[in-house]
């Protein structure tokens, strides 16, 4: 039996128990220290007011919206604009008015409405409405202006007789004129063209000899022709 535990303890079986008896022992005394829990600490006072959880704060509540009324539509009356009177009347370009001598030629008689002169024919004193022009029978005459005829007569004192009607209410006569004269009542005549020819057909003014006796008229009043043909 002593011969047993010999060889026991003093072979290699003996060193592989007590180790197995060693770890044993250290793992259970592992697990018995690192169970126990540790107390917890107290903070300091400071510490602890810095862990404590942010109170929460009460977000303000947004006051309940009331509905109100639509104000009714404000009715605005605008007063009416006055109308504007429209003038429709159409415009009309006018003409530049070219005037020109209805015959070159000696003044026989001028223009005197202010004071009498002698009528050599009729052997009296009376006013004259225009110029007496003298010029060789046949001479061309000429419209003063442009303008429309208004009539061709003979006149029993001023012989053949050519009226033109112009712009600006004014009225050329061409008197003592030869028969027949190359224009009409209602014909259109530009300054320059030839209405008539000299003659010695007015009776009132036979004396002088063939002549033009010319006379003008704005709105139905004797003007000095001269003062025509300078506008």
């Amino acid at each position: 039996m002593e011969n047993k535990w010999r060889s026991i303890l003093g072979g290699a079986g003996f060193y592989v128990t007590m180790a197995v008896c060693l770890l044993v022992v250290g793992v259970s005394g592992y697990f018995l220290l690192f169970d126990r829990k540790e107390p917890a600490q107290e903070l300091p006072p400071q510490q602890a007011e810095a862990a404590a959880p942010a109170p929460e704060l009460n977000e303000p509540e947004e006051p309940p919206v009331v509905e109100t009324a639509a104000p009714d539509p404000v009715e605005v009356i605008v007063p009416p604009m006055p109308e504007e009177e429209i003038d429709d009347t159409p415009v009309v370009a006018e003409i530049p008015r070219q005037v020109v001598a209805p015959l070159d030629g000696e003044v026989l008689a001028a223009f005197s409405v202010d004071e009498l002169v002698y009528n050599e024919t009729l052997a009296d004193w009376r006013t004259h409405d225009g110029v007496d022009i003298s010029a060789d029978p046949g001479t061309p005459v000429l419209a003063a202006c442009a303008g429309t005829v208004d009539s061709v007569t003979d006149d029993p004192l001023m012989g053949t007789t050519v009226t033109i009607s112009h712009p600006g209410g004014y009225q050329t006569t061409y008197a003592n004129l030869q028969s027949a004269p190359p224009v009409e009542a209602g014909d259109a005549v530009s300054a320059g063209q030839t209405v008539g020819a000299v003659g010695d057909t007015a009776a009132a003014e036979s004396a002088q000899g063939a002549h033009l006796h010319f006379s003008v008229t704005k709105d139905g009043d004797t003007v000095d022709p001269d003062e025509f043909l300078r506008r």
